[in-house]
């Protein structure tokens, strides 16, 4: 009886564990989707505000902040960082920082290349790209 009570509570920590690395993974996904969906946001709000410093020295810092808080895409991108800022929350709740830390940043690094490629049409060269696909790699080696 003691025997089979051992197994069940193995089998019991194993589902926990698995469990908890399938939440990690979604919670880093979350994370990658919302924080690149952020910066491209963002980049994009900056792009159409113009230049922040010289606006700041002509008009003020006031001007500058009701400007980005007017802009759409400034506060969608503020939303999917806040949204990217509990997904890794959530994320570390479930599982070490040693695995949610790297393998988010990482990720996102790659997202934000492809990104900016191909949604805001910047010019990414081969040095990026390589660097992404050796990113990534380290991302498959860490989850293996």
């Amino acid at each position: 009886m003691e025997h089979a009570l051992a197994v069940l509570q193995l089998k019991g920590l194993h589902g926990i564990r698995h469990l908890s690395n399938l939440h990690a993974w979604l919670a880093i996904f979350a994370v990658v989707i919302t924080s690149s969906c952020g910066d491209m946001l963002l980049a994009r709000a900056m792009k159409q505000i113009g230049d922040l410093g010289e606006m700041r020295r002509r008009r003020g810092l006031v001007f500058v902040a009701l400007l980005a808080l007017r802009n759409k895409y400034f506060l969608l991108g503020v939303g999917c960082m806040t949204l990217s800022f509990y997904s890794l929350l959530y994320g570390l709740s479930w599982n070490n920082v040693s695995l949610i830390g790297p393998a988010a940043a990482s990720l996102t690094f790659v997202a934000n290349a492809i990104g900016a490629k191909f949604f805001l049409h910047e010019k990414v060269d081969h040095r990026r790209w390589t660097a992404a696909l050796l990113v990534g790699a380290g991302v498959i080696l860490m989850a293996l």
